[in-house]
């Protein structure tokens, strides 16, 4: 008998103020498998979001989800987390970046790759040896790609590459086919931050999803 293989990634809102969000979050990774949460900080001094991250990442660890950082990799290695998650969009030499980010998280940590605006920029982030690549997650403006784009870029990219992807899902309802297209990881953010029934609810559906949809290991 195989196995699924796809799991559950959730990203945080921007957090400025931790023990705010710490009580959703662990109800969150309580209501079943989750792989990783990203956070994302809403803090303008590095010495801030090192002091987040330290009392966040234990949240997510000691329910079996590694916590990754959206941001420099120095801040994720001080706050005792277990990667960090890396934009590179509009970024002019984004191999040199993730090349110095891989420095400081090797070997114990990951490094994941997001705001891959083609296809051009997802392989060359694959070809720095990045443990994940992202696709469809919110921009800076809080926009995202359509689920079309969305499922399209992530169906590729599971179908060639060997690199695990995450497909970012903007509603519950998305999950499913990208659990379908064969992708490592579904990604969802304020679907479940803003579930009328709580985060739990919302994990809770999105597994099930992740079940009904995702194609076993051959």
């Amino acid at each position: 008998m195989t196995e699924p293989f796809c799991r559950l990634y959730l990203v945080s809102p921007a957090v400025a103020a931790p023990e705010a969000f710490a009580p959703v979050l662990k109800a969150a990774c309580a209501a079943g498998d989750i792989a990783a949460v990203l956070l994302r900080l809403d803090v303008g001094d590095e010495r801030a979001a090192i002091n987040i991250v330290k009392e966040l990442a234990p949240v997510a660890q000691d329910a079996g989800a590694a916590l990754v950082v959206a941001g420099p990799a120095g801040v994720a290695v001080r706050g005792g987390a277990d990667g960090a998650h890396i934009d590179i969009r509009g970024e002019e030499e984004p191999e040199r970046i993730l090349d110095d980010a891989g420095e400081q998280l090797r070997p114990q940590r990951i490094l994941g790759v997001g705001g891959l605006k083609s296809r051009h920029a997802a392989m060359q982030a694959g070809e720095a040896d990045v443990d994940y690549v992202m696709f469809g997650e919110p921009r800076p403006d809080g926009s995202v790609p359509t689920a079309a784009e969305t499922l399209e870029r992530a169906g590729w990219w599971a179908s060639i590459f060997a690199t695990p992807c995450v497909a970012y899902a903007e509603s519950l309802g998305d999950v499913g086919p990208l659990a379908a297209a064969g992708v490592e990881f579904v990604a969802l953010g304020d679907a479940v931050w803003r579930h009328p029934d709580g985060p739990a609810a919302a994990v809770t559906e999105a597994l099930a999803q992740i079940a009904a949809n995702v194609p076993e290991e051959p």
